[in-house]
């Protein structure tokens, strides 16, 4: 009766061999639960989780607590990186029912899937005497359940739409800084106390705002540098060979919470690489290429995409694959290397995880270069021959797309062809398997498109991926993949009042339809379809697609003077539309030299928004490109606002000098 072996999700085959009846959400499961007359158990969590991994172990695998769920309900799996409507959903309703959320969350709803009691994580005595009382509670208070129920949905559905205001101005922006700022942490970086997770969107805003010159520049440059350095040298980020744990326990950025995710590494990227853009850091630069290393060596799959996640467990403990202590680094390196390791990576004997284990940080530069990299050749060898954490190797088009942007702007920025051919390499995986004409599938797996829909962010992470590749390659058919993606949003998500909904109009239909426009780990879909649709109208003069974007901008205004954190990246995206953004097109055959020189200084400025334009007009299809000229035939680059633009000029130098004035 288990029915997951045909899953596409490694999270759902995890559960593939439970004595639990599993079924994965579909109309099976609702037409078993009427059939039976039973309530829906719906377990909803991810592969990298820690307490998923746990609860599994505790009761999904117990042949009595299994026992239990099999006879009393229709039991629901749920991978909520495949469904995140269902999850946002129903997480909804238990931030209302107990004031908090997390994974694994453990909905019991009415056959029509309506919920009547959520919690997160249960201990298996305690979750075993929570299924006999449910299971009772439906037998014998039928319409109580089913009242409690209604009024749930009812009040779920009574929530009014998030307040929204005009497009945020310069003013704006800066009170957003000050905000920001209120609750920055001046010695650890990052904003509020534990645990902390990496605050990208934010950051990008930081530094986009700094570009811009605002009032507060240097107080939001200074933030920015402060957490970026403080994340790169501690625990969260891996000291041997990149990447970035999801989030810091603490408030020192020492002990992670161990799991990898793409869309953490994809965003921090992207935000590492414009530092260096923006200050020329050393250590941005060392950051960024990193990560970017650690993405192609450790996510890549064999189709061309990039995988979700690492576990934080490996051999079932957290963390294990990752830590070190004084002993293991003398045994390994001897005695006089392994004590400088030890000082070098804050390797203590009390330790600073579990059972006396350290995890690697680097707080400062060490002494010795030659000898650090003879150390962290010798550690990465011992540590390959670890069991290694279970990786998630299904593509999530968003996260992908988020992807895509990151890496084609760093290999760019870095002269590394080998990350622009893995950005395309990803963006040929998704035109090929997820997009269907104008519309998109969330995920694959094997090269094997999975049946959920794409909801908004697929749409605008995916298109500002797009955008983001045509502006390096200058491949137009990157910008009209984009352009049908777009329509998709403005036609199936729009909510009628200048926001959009999560879901489109033709999506399954759950008991609320999701909307959210605050971000999350993530950029909020609205704010990420803005982002898009901005950078769209800039190459394009559409002046539809501008008034969406300042349209879902308008939430922006009521966040950033109180909870500036979650709107980071639509206060990014508002940067960009209250500085231009600055358009340029480069007009020249892409594989001129002379082309690629102004390309290129194009792509170093730091800009908020910057769009560019590449290829030769007449051939594109952009409209940037149309009437712009080369000059007495040699290669030229016009700066432009709102299509009005300067007049051309021919060398790097000019160019940067336009848009330094800009």
């Amino acid at each position: 009766m288990n029915k997951l072996k045909d899953a596409t999700s490694p999270y759902l085959l995890q559960h593939a061999d439970n004595p639990v009846h599993w079924f994965e959400w579909g109309p099976e499961a609702f037409e078993e639960a009427a059939r039976r007359d039973a309530p829906l158990l719906i377990s909803v969590g991810y592969s990298a989780c820690h307490w998923c991994h746990v609860m599994a172990h505790e009761s999904f695998e117990d042949e009595a607590t299994a026992a239990l769920m099999n006879e009393h309900f229709v039991n629901v799996k749920v991978d909520r990186e495949e469904r995140p409507d269902v999850d946002a959903v129903y997480m909804a309703a238990t931030q209302a029912m107990t004031g908090h959320g997390g994974w694994p969350m453990t909905v019991f709803a009415t056959p029509e899937g309506h919920p009547f009691y959520t919690g997160t994580y249960f201990p298996r005595p305690q979750f075993q005497r929570l299924l006999t009382a449910v299971a009772t509670t439906w037998k014998e208070d039928r319409q109580g359940v089913l009242t409690q129920s209604s009024k749930i949905v009812e009040a779920l559905g009574e929530q009014t739409a998030f307040p929204s205001g005009p497009l945020p101005t310069p003013e704006t922006l800066t009170r957003a800084v000050r905000n920001l700022a209120s609750s920055f942490d001046p010695v650890h970086g990052g904003f509020g106390g534990a645990p902390k997770f990496p605050p990208s969107m934010a950051l990008e805003f930081l530094l986009r705002y700094g570009a811009a010159g605002g009032p507060e520049a240097g107080r939001a440059v200074s933030m920015t540098e402060r957490t970026l350095e403080a994340m790169a040298r501690g625990g969260m980020y891996d000291q041997l060979v990149g990447g970035f744990a999801r989030y810091s326990v603490d408030a020192e950025w020492i002990v992670p919470h161990f799991e990898k995710m793409l869309y953490d590494n994809a965003l921090l990227l992207r935000v590492y690489t414009h530092w260096w853009r923006a200050t020329g850091s050393v250590m941005g630069r060392r950051v960024a290429l990193e990560t970017a290393d650690w993405l192609l060596a450790e996510m890549s799959t064999s189709e061309g995409g990039f995988a979700s996640a690492l576990d934080a467990d490996s051999e079932g403990v957290e963390g294990k694959f990752y830590v070190w202590t004084v002993d293991e680094l003398e045994e390994l390196l001897g005695e006089e290397d392994g004590d400088w390791a030890a000082g070098v990576f804050e390797v203590t004997g009390a330790g600073t995880f579990e059972h006396g284990t350290s995890v690697l940080q680097l707080l400062s530069d060490p002494d010795d270069p030659e000898r650090f990299e003879r150390v962290r050749s010798a550690l990465l060898a011992a540590r390959a021959r670890r069991v290694r954490p279970g990786r998630d190797d299904k593509v999530v088009a968003a996260w992908n797309g988020l992807a895509v942007a990151a890496l084609a702007e760093a290999g760019a920025l870095f002269d590394r062809a080998d990350l622009v051919s893995a950005a395309r390499a990803a963006a040929t995986l998704l035109e090929e398997v997820h997009m269907d004409g104008d519309r998109l599938l969330r995920t694959s797996r094997d090269g094997r498109a999975g049946g959920n829909a794409g909801v908004l962010e697929d749409y605008a992470d995916v298109a500002e991926g797009l955008l983001t590749l045509y502006g390096v390659t200058g491949e137009t058919r990157w910008f009209h993949r984009a352009e049908a993606l777009l329509e998709t949003v403005l036609t199936r998500f729009s909510d009628g009042s200048g926001g959009f909904f999560d879901t489109a109009d033709d999506a399954e239909r759950l008991f609320q339809r999701p909307q959210d426009p605050t971000d999350n780990a993530t950029p909020s879909g609205q704010f990420a379809a803005a982002g898009a649709l901005l950078t769209y109208a800039a190459l394009t003069g559409s002046a539809r697609h501008r008034e969406a974007a300042e349209a879902a901008l308008g939430t922006v205004s009521v966040l950033a003077e109180r909870h500036a954190r979650f709107a980071g990246w639509g206060l990014a995206v508002a940067q960009a539309a209250v500085s231009g953004p600055v358009e340029v097109a480069v007009v020249g055959a892409p594989d001129d030299p002379a082309t690629a020189a102004l390309h290129r200084a194009a792509l170093t400025s730091p800009a908020p928004g910057l769009v560019i334009a590449l290829g030769e007009p007449g051939s594109s299809g952009v409209p940037l490109l149309e009437g712009r000229t080369p000059v007495d035939g040699s290669p030229a680059a016009y700066v432009c606002r709102n299509f009005t633009c300067r007049m051309p000029v021919t060398t790097p130098a000019d160019l940067k000098a336009e848009l330094a004035g800009s």
